[in-house]
C-alpha cells in the first residue's frame, strides 16, 4: 500500500488558495512511527509572515471525545472498573431513578441511548456548572435506548462525568495520568492556554464580544462554559502527539509505551457495535465516509477542522489538522478535502 505525497501537498495547498483554511498540518504514518508530514499555508491571516509549523497548537475540539474520554472510559474498562453494559443507575447515585439511569455505557458510546440531541446547556441549565451537571444527568430520554443511531455531543458530556465519578479525578487530570503522561503526550491539554501555548496556537471562530478570533480558549461554547474542560470538547494538541496516540492505538504490542487502553479496547472500539442500525458506529469511532467494513478506515472529526484517521486492516493512520473555522461554519469544502485526503492516504 502507497500514499501519494505530491498530490496531498497539491490537494492541501488548494484548500488554502480557496479559503478553505488558513493553513494545515498533515502526517500519514503506521505502527513504526510518521512516513510522511508537511505544512501548507500561515497561522493567521492577520500575520501573513507567520507559516503554519508541524508544532503549531490546535483547537481539537471533538477530537477530544476521543484523546479525553475514549481512552479514559476505556481504561477504566479495562481495569475492570466499568461494566460497559451494566445500566447506570445501578452504581452512579446521581442517575439513579431519572431516565439515564436505564442507559448504559455502551449505548452512549455507540450513540444509541436516546439521550437529547444538542448540549443546549446554557439555555436549560443556566451557567453553574453544578447546575449544568445536575441538570444533563437528570433530563429525560430523547427516545428509547437502542432505537436509533443519532450523534450528540451529551454522550461525550455524561461519558466524561461518568470517568469521573468512577475514578474519582476529574477529566483532565485522569486523561493526563492514563493516556497522556504514559504516552508522552506533552503538548496535550485541556485549555485554556497559558500565553506562550496560545501564541503557537492556530486561531478559530471571530468572537463577537472581543472581535477577536478565539486562540487559546476553546471554541466550543459548552466547554467554555464548564470552565475549558468537559467531555464534548475543550483539549489542544499539536501533530505530533497525535501521531504517538495513533500510532499507539494501531499497535500497542509493539510500543514501547503503555497507555491505561490496550488492544482489547481497541479492537471493540473499530469494530460495528450498532448491529443493523444505520449508519454503523463502532465505539465512538465510526467509518470513513464512501469506505466499507473490509476497507476499515475509522475517523473522528472536530468542527473547528481537525481530522484523525485510522485502519487496523491497512495498518496506516493520517492525521488532518487545520483551523477552517477561521473562515466559515460551511463543512461542504473541507469535507470534500478531507475525502480526497483520506483517499491518499489509504491508497
Amino acid at each position: 500500500m502507497t500514499y501519494d505525497r505530491d498530490r496531498i501537498e497539491a490537494l492541501l495547498d488548494e484548500g488554502v488558495r480557496d479559503k478553505v483554511y488558513p493553513g494545515a498540518v498533515w502526517a500519514v504514518g503506521d505502527a513504526t512511527g510518521t512516513l510522511a508530514h508537511g505544512t501548507t499555508g500561515v497561522l493567521d491571516p492577520d500575520e501573513p509572515d507567520v507559516p503554519m509549523h508541524t508544532d503549531t497548537v490546535f483547537d481539537a475540539a471533538s477530537l477530544t471525545k476521543i484523546l479525553a474520554v475514549w481512552s479514559s472510559i476505556g481504561a477504566l474498562w479495562e481495569d475492570g472498573t466499568l461494566d460497559l453494559d451494566q445500566p447506570l443507575g445501578s452504581f452512579w447515585r446521581e442517575v439513579t431513578g431519572h431516565p439515564l439511569g436505564a442507559v448504559t455505557a455502551r449505548q452512549l458510546l455507540t450513540h444509541t441511548a436516546g439521550v437529547p440531541l444538542r448540549a443546549q446547556l446554557k439555555n436549560l441549565y443556566g451557567t453553574d456548572p453544578h447546575e449544568i451537571r445536575r441538570g444533563v444527568l437528570q433530563e429525560q430520554l430523547h427516545r428509547t435506548p437502542g432505537e436509533a443511531v443519532e450523534y450528540t455531543d451529551r454522550a461525550a458530556l455524561i461519558l466524561g462525568y461518568l470517568a469521573e465519578h468512577l475514578s474519582g479525578r476529574p477529566l483532565d487530570q485522569l486523561a493526563t495520568a492514563r493516556t497522556w503522561h504514559p504516552l508522552g503526550m506533552t503538548g496535550t491539554r485541556f485549555g485554556p492556554l497559558p500565553a506562550d501555548l496560545a501564541a503557537r496556537c492556530a486561531p478559530t471562530e471571530l468572537d463577537q464580544d472581543t472581535d477577536t478570533h478565539l486562540k487559546g480558549v476553546a471554541h466550543d461554547f459548552s466547554a467554555r462554559l464548564l470552565g475549558g474542560v468537559c467531555g464534548i470538547a475543550g483539549v489542544f494538541t499539536v501533530l505530533d502527539d497525535l501521531a504517538t496516540f495513533l500510532q499507539y492505538t494501531l499497535a500497542p504490542a509493539a510500543s514501547q509505551l503503555r497507555a491505561g487502553f490496550g488492544i482489547e479496547w481497541i479492537n471493540r472500539s473499530l469494530a460495528i457495535e450498532t448491529g443493523q442500525l444505520q449508519p454503523a458506529r463502532g465505539l465512538f469511532w465510526h467509518q470513513a465516509p464512501g469506505t466499507t467494513t473490509e476497507e476499515d478506515v475509522w475517523v473522528h472529526y472536530g468542527f473547528t477542522g481537525t481530522g484523525m484517521w485510522i485502519s487496523p486492516i491497512k495498518g496506516r493512520w493520517a492525521v488532518l489538522l487545520t483551523n477552517k473555522l477561521y473562515y466559515t461554519r460551511d463543512r461542504a469544502p473541507l469535507t470534500d478535502i478531507r475525502n480526497s485526503f483520506r483517499e491518499l492516504a489509504f491508497k
